[in-house]
């Protein structure tokens, strides 16, 4: 049974309701959709599942762009009701008739809605009568053709029924899985697409497999051995200019150059540290970066020439009246060229496949039916649309102020803890040094803890940082457990009067579940106000599966009920990609966290904030 069927704007003002239905919702999954889902960019799902103690809903939805209006439907996941597209298509066309903007009440749309839910209910019913009808008849040919494959004697006949055979299965497979794929509540118009992609690799693959040459790969191999000998008889011809090793004489001499480059030691035997007063630079977090506001005239030429496929077919002069008259309303086919581009791009600016696709079904949905201004392109227009999603996604969603927030908990007389944590070898000692140094700039008083329990040499290295820093360090040596080194740090910092603890915590891979145990309960345990996932900027496509998975193990493995998830990042190497940003990208897409810090060198002043509107221009160039 339907629970829940809604009408409201993009501004949030809901119009309609059924009273009909008049179901209270446990918990807030409309709520939990805009934030979540519309706001998010991932309208072009299918369906969105919502989690609540003592309720499980799936949420359907559609859009009417050109009135800005939202269609979403609600009801109990354990019921697949077959007929909730049929309709939100049947409500939308309706209501987009009888929509006022002036209007804000709607009570005579209540007969019409349940007229309109009969129909949709008597279609589906007919829709599962005439498949169960159709599913005999392709049992009893599927058995005539088992018979028939019986009865050949010949390989070649037996092989080919036995193909034709196959084929009847996949076919039928393909039917089960589209039946089982709507009563799962998943959308059937947006999953073909996908399954006929699919189809089409498997085809172009065993197409390429079967005309492949073997006599090709000979050639090459033995061109490869050619040049191979070619290489190695010039490299004979000169052997003058060969380098030869110079001999190391053994004497009682002093070497010329240092060659131990370890901190000095004093007679005590107790090194002399350089230390790095807070005054000796300050950190690019203080530092606002300009970024020129130059238009993207040359993105979208560059779209267009990628669109040019379909101008040419379209016809010269069809396509120039459309940019000047205006188009009654966009359609998926127009879309699609510029869409594609735009994946393209983003694809070679390291944002994963997966997301750079999700992003294009997002704006697609956000465009398809909206009338297109007079003197605008579809890519401009796409452009646009694509640029406003990605400000969208890397904005914050709630304000997180470090220092704000580190003296409202001085005014509770407590630490402002931030744990680190992250893969191995990402950096994350070397830049909670960096975050400290920051914090010393502003007169707050920082405590390191070295809760790496697990690698060696982790103690000395952040030791080291705090020696730098002046700054006192919380340790227990190696093989302790770090939730208890991390709370008795904590308790230190409490009597001490330090303003905020730096927790360091041990890498480990998203696979390892002791580690990742041992992190929830490190979590668990304190409830730090900040919990930062360190992670490279060249990672690529491995940034969604490391995050993702860290959240899921974090939640997994947390005995609270309301277990405590990534709350921001720290993108560090950032100095190393050039262009390809796009791991930042995919990382606030798959977990919504703020990239809250920036590495972009090797001191303790190479830290920044992301640069929103940079970022996004760099990804749309």
């Amino acid at each position: 049974m339907l629970e829940q069927l809604l009408i409201f704007t993009r501004g949030g003002l809901i119009l309609w309701t059924c009273k009909e239905l008049g179901n209270a919702l446990k918990g807030s999954p409309i709520d939990t959709l805009i934030r979540s889902c519309l706001l998010e960019e991932r309208s072009g799902a299918a369906s969105y599942n919502y989690d609540a103690p003592g309720a499980s809903y799936t949420l359907k939805w559609t859009f009417h762009n050109e009135l800005g209006l939202v269609f979403v439907a609600v009801y109990q996941r354990i019921l697949h009701l077959l007929y909730v597209d049929d309709l939100l298509a049947l409500v939308r066309r309706e209501f987009s008739e009888i929509y006022d903007p002036k209007m804000t009440v709607y009570n005579d749309f209540d007969e019409t809605f349940r007229q309109l839910r009969m129909e949709a209910e008597a279609r589906a019913e007919e829709l599962k009568k005439s498949k169960q009808m159709v599913k005999p008849v392709n049992n009893s040919k599927k058995q005539g053709q088992a018979q028939k494959a019986g009865f050949d004697k010949g390989n070649k006949k037996r092989e080919g029924t036995s193909a034709a055979g196959g084929g009847d299965d996949n076919d039928e497979g393909k039917g089960r899985k589209l039946e089982n794929g709507n009563s799962n509540g998943k959308n059937f118009e947006i999953d073909e697409p996908r399954m006929t992609a699919a189809v089409n690799g498997k085809e172009n693959t065993s197409s390429n497999f079967s005309a492949f040459d073997v006599s090709k790969l000979q050639k090459r191999t033995k061109g490869g051995k050619k040049t191979d000998t070619v290489v190695n008889k010039g490299s004979k011809v000169d052997p003058k200019k060969k380098v030869t090793k110079k001999n190391r004489v053994w004497d009682d001499a002093p070497p010329e150059t240092k060659l131990d480059f370890t901190d000095p030691v004093d007679g005590n035997g107790n090194e002399k540290m350089e230390v790095v007063p807070a005054s000796q630079g300050e950190s690019m977090m203080d530092v606002e970066e300009i970024i020129s506001s130059d238009s993207g005239g040359e993105e979208d030429d560059n779209v267009q020439k990628d669109s040019k496929p379909e101008a040419t077919k379209k016809g010269w002069f069809s396509s120039m009246f459309q940019s000047i008259a205006g188009k009654a309303n966009l359609e998926k086919g127009d879309l699609e060229p510029a869409l594609k581009a735009l994946k393209d791009r983003l694809m070679t600016k390291n944002v994963a496949e997966e997301i750079a696709e999700k992003l294009c079904e997002s704006v697609a949905a956000s465009l398809e039916g909206k009338k297109l201004a007079s003197f605008t392109r579809v890519s401009s227009t796409v452009q646009a649309a694509m640029e406003e999603a990605l400000v969208r996604i890397l904005t914050p969603r709630r304000s997180i102020d470090i220092l704000r927030d580190v003296h409202a908990a001085k005014e509770q007389r407590k630490p402002y803890v931030v744990v680190f944590v992250g893969v191995n070898g990402v950096g994350k000692s070397t830049n909670l040094a960096k975050v400290a140094y920051w914090l010393l700039q502003h007169n707050v008083s920082v405590m390191m803890a070295a809760c790496d329990t697990f690698r060696s040499g982790a103690v000395e290295q952040l030791r080291t940082h705090a020696c730098r820093l002046q700054i006192p360090i919380f340790e227990k040596g190696y093989e302790k457990d770090p939730a208890i080194v991390a709370k008795e740090a904590i308790q230190e910092a409490t009597r001490n009067g330090s303003d905020v603890v730096l927790v360091d915590t041990a890498g480990r891979m998203q696979d390892n579940e002791p580690l990742m145990r041992a992190l929830s309960k490190l979590i668990y345990l304190n409830n730090p106000d900040l919990v930062l996932f360190v992670g490279e900027a060249l990672v690529g496509n491995d940034a969604v599966d490391q995050l993702s998975k860290f959240n899921q193990k974090l939640a997994d493995l947390s005995t609270s009920s309301t277990p405590r998830l990534i709350d921001g990042i720290l993108l560090t190497k950032f100095d190393t990609i050039d262009d390809k940003v796009g791991a930042a990208l995919s990382m606030v897409y798959i977990s919504g966290a703020p990239v809250m810090f920036v590495g972009c060198g090797q001191s303790y002043t190479d830290l920044k904030k992301l640069n929103v509107k940079s970022i996004v221009k760099t990804l749309l160039k």
